[in-house]
């Protein structure tokens, strides 16, 4: 594969293994870790990492570089994250982790809430509150809501407090930032402090904002679609279209993307189409919030997997699984995996496996997410094919 010229018309086409392949390096999947740039380096590549409430193996940010480099200690994932002032977290594909670097690509967004005013909630005095969170950051330094004053009223979990409003709001507009998680409880600090003085007074205009980070979603996919562009930070698509022409990202045709099995106009990474894409592939289950499948529809249309997170359906109508993990062999997704612990057993409450060839890439797969949890033992609930069991058994000791 070549460099491409940057222009309208597609020069290349890709087929659909290319893409997969691709798309697969682009993630951090495919080729040697870098472990050197370890979870910082995780977090630069990808751009983004979920956050999400869910906590099975573990929660869904320290899966993500788990996936990537391996055992890496569960403290040291957090330190990576939140020290020395590296990252914060804001509104991207959802509630995110970003590094401190893409502070600046935000503006767009802040400047949005501002001009769109308050979300669902309404403060009675929305000067005085936000004024008084002001104050309190400003002379006892970063705050937990709670800390603050409290994050609810009383009542359900959404029934916020006029001083959660308050610090929601300014999050939202970039006054105050939440630089760590403490206790699942965000902790703010004020922007002036917390964001280096360059990156902060940095205030791109919205154009800008948008092609730079088309062009950082590109390089984290690798090929895309305009779709799977907008997706990745939650973009419009009439932005990402406007953005495109100047984002450095180059027209390309992918076979079986389209309609049918037609092929479908993407655009790439340059970087990406330099090299074949080769190396060692990661054998490891994945969260579902992890940005290789958190776009249901490109990974049904990348790995042919129609995945969706069941932990909010009734538990009778699950196919899978409350957090069913997909099973990543070989480059592709070949199974799934519902995971939960007890003590120091990890424990896979329902499994499903595409052949029996994969057996053993799915014991391996088992027995390192055990180990990393500080679990010794594996139990096998559910198996899709029982029998199977026995030699699944035999591999997991």
């Amino acid at each position: 594969m070549s460099t491409l010229p940057d222009s309208a018309a597609p020069a290349l086409t890709l087929r659909a293994d290319d893409a997969r392949r691709i798309a697969l390096r682009a993630q951090g999947l495919l080729g040697a870790p870098d472990r050197r740039a370890g979870v910082p380096g995780v977090l630069r590549h990808l751009g983004a990492v979920q956050l999400d409430t869910i906590s099975v193996l573990a929660r869904s940010h320290e899966l993500v570089p788990y996936a990537r480099l391996g055992a890496v200690g569960r403290e040291s994932v957090e330190a990576a994250y939140w020290s020395g002032g590296a990252s914060f977290e804001y509104w991207s594909h959802a509630a995110c982790i970003l590094p401190v670097e893409e502070w600046p690509l935000f503006s767009f967004r802040r400047r949005a809430y501002l001009a769109r005013g308050h979300r669902w909630h309404r403060m009675e005095d929305a000067d005085r509150s936000c004024a008084e969170v002001l104050a309190r950051l400003r002379a006892e330094g970063p705050l937990t809501a709670t800390e603050l004053g409290g994050a609810k009223k009383g009542g359900v979990w959404w029934d916020w407090s006029e001083t959660k409003i308050a610090v929601e709001w300014l999050l939202d507009t970039g006054q105050v930032v939440c630089t760590e998680r403490r206790g699942w409880k965000r902790v703010y600090d004020l922007a002036e402090r917390a964001v280096p003085a360059d990156l902060l007074a940095s205030d791109p205009d919205d154009a800008s904002c948008v092609r730079q980070l088309v062009r950082r979603s590109g390089a984290a996919l690798g090929v895309a679609t305009r779709k799977d562009l907008a997706d990745y930070h939650r973009l419009k698509t009439e932005q990402v279209g406007a953005a495109l022409p100047d984002s450095g990202l180059v027209p390309v045709l992918v076979e079986g993307w389209g309609r049918d099995g037609a092929p479908a106009a993407a655009w790439a990474d340059p970087a990406a189409l330099d090299t074949e894409p080769r190396g060692r592939h990661r054998t490891t289950l994945l969260s579902p919030f992890d940005s290789l499948v958190w776009d249901r529809a490109r990974t049904e249309r990348i790995f042919g997997l129609s995945h969706r997170l069941e932990a909010y359906t009734p538990k009778e109508k699950r196919l899978h699984g409350y957090f069913a993990m997909p099973l990543l062999a070989g480059g592709r997704l070949v199974g799934r995996v519902d995971p939960a612990r007890e003590k120091r057993t990890m424990i896979a409450r329902q499994i499903s496996l595409d052949s029996p060839a994969l057996l053993p890439a799915l014991a391996q797969a088992l027995r390192e997410a055990a180990a990393w949890v500080g679990c010794d033992s594996v139990r096998v609930e559910r198996l899709h094919d029982e029998a199977l069991r026995p030699a699944l058994e035999k591999l997991l000791g």
